[in-house]
């Protein structure tokens, strides 16, 4: 045999060595083959035994793991609503498909989100040791009948409290004001000449007249009379001339006007030295029982409060008015006396007026309140309310 045979027998052979390698090469791969295409068929098989609801159950877990993986990258968090809705389908499942799908959580893992919800539920708030804590209510009421009543021990707060329907022990009160640094014994605080002053204002009157110059240069005549404890001001005439019989007829006129409750309790009249303040204007207070205290000569400051009047008069009504007569005049003098009683503040009186001296404090207000105002004196003077 040449060469050249020799060379293409060996080539022939080990072609055919490699064919039956190969051949036996393929023989598993094909093998595997066929058996994932009979546990596909024989899945797919199953499948169409099974209902829908449970291959609707299914889908539902997968998709839902699938959305807990989508926001929870890279590692798979379950909030408080995924937990509930895991829970929730895993229960659905059967024991055979709980095995067979790849699930994000084990039962374990649902069994212990439940108990940290029964913890959660039978876990109670925690507080110290004693006695609960009591409500701002109660602390601020103990803490303003303290400020208001520098006179009152806490036995007497806590007397106070019981008759308006708080029921608490005085130590309570006690521990009140000892923590917002109140002294609970009774009388905290001095006598001030303010408190002294005010304390006696109850019960005095004091008159006066000023003059108002007209258009005409005609001098007109306004008597007033003003209670030193609410500030109210009771104009009681005007007149070109003042005359003893004429303020004496104004001073009965008043009176009448009074309920027998304000009229008992005037005690004292404070008045100047002029000359039309006869002994017979006296006279109609001294028999009502009040005492008339004149004032010394050349101090107007001992009749202060009627002063004061009549500077705000003057400098918010009047000197801002050409008056032309009597009657005019006292339609000014009348409407700023209503404005003063009933709506201008006094910071004597807490920023209110005297007709709402006693009257509850008004509500705060919020942006839905809206402020209306009202105009005195041709817009001299205005007025403003809240509406809500």
């Amino acid at each position: 045999m040449s060469p050249a045979e020799l060379q293409l027998s060996s080539q022939c052979d080990h072609i055919g060595g490699l064919h039956g390698r190969l051949g036996a090469r393929s023989d598993p791969v094909a093998i595997r083959l066929l058996y994932r295409f009979c546990c596909l068929l024989l899945g797919w098989l199953r499948l169409l035994a099974r209902s829908s609801a449970a291959k609707d159950v299914e889908i539902l877990v997968l998709r839902h793991q699938l959305s807990v993986l989508e926001h929870g990258r890279p590692k798979p968090t379950f909030t408080l609503d995924d937990r509930a809705v895991t829970a929730a389908l895993v229960r659905l499942l059967s024991k055979r498909q709980r095995i067979s799908l790849k699930l994000l959580v084990t039962p374990r893992t649902v069994l212990r989100w439940h108990a940290r919800l029964v913890k959660r539920k039978w876990t109670y708030p925690h507080r110290g040791p004693g006695r609960p804590r009591k409500s701002a209510a109660v602390r601020t009421l103990v803490l303003r009948l303290a400020r208001e009543n520098d006179g009152w021990g806490y036995r007497r707060i806590h007397g106070e409290l019981l008759n308006l329907g708080w029921k608490t022990a005085a130590s309570t009160v006690w521990k009140i004001l000892q923590q917002a640094g109140i002294d609970p014994a009774p009388q905290r605080a001095g006598r001030s000449w303010a408190k002294f002053l005010k304390a006696q204002a109850t019960g005095i009157v004091a008159v006066d007249v000023f003059h108002v110059d007209t258009v005409f240069l005609r001098r007109l005549f306004v008597l007033f009379f003003i209670e030193h404890d609410s500030r109210r001001v009771h104009v009681a005439g005007v007149t070109r001339h003042v005359t003893a019989s004429w303020v004496t007829q104004c001073a009965r006129s008043l009176l009448m006007s009074w309920d027998d409750a304000h009229v008992e309790g005037t005690r004292f009249l404070i008045r100047d030295n002029a000359g039309y303040f006869t002994e017979a204007f006296d006279a109609v207070f001294t028999a009502i029982g009040a005492r008339v205290v004149p004032i010394l000569p050349g101090v107007p400051r001992m009749n202060a409060v009627a002063e004061r009047w009549v500077g705000s008069c003057r400098r918010e009504a009047t000197d801002r008015i050409l008056i032309t007569g009597e009657r005019h005049l006292r339609l000014v003098v009348d409407e700023f006396t209503e404005h003063y009683n009933a709506h201008r503040p006094h910071r004597s009186l807490g920023q209110r007026s005297p007709d709402r001296l006693h009257a509850p404090a008004r509500p705060a207000t919020d942006e839905q309140t809206h402020v209306f105002r009202r105009d005195r004196l041709g817009g001299l003077i205005h007025e403003y309310t809240q509406v809500a």
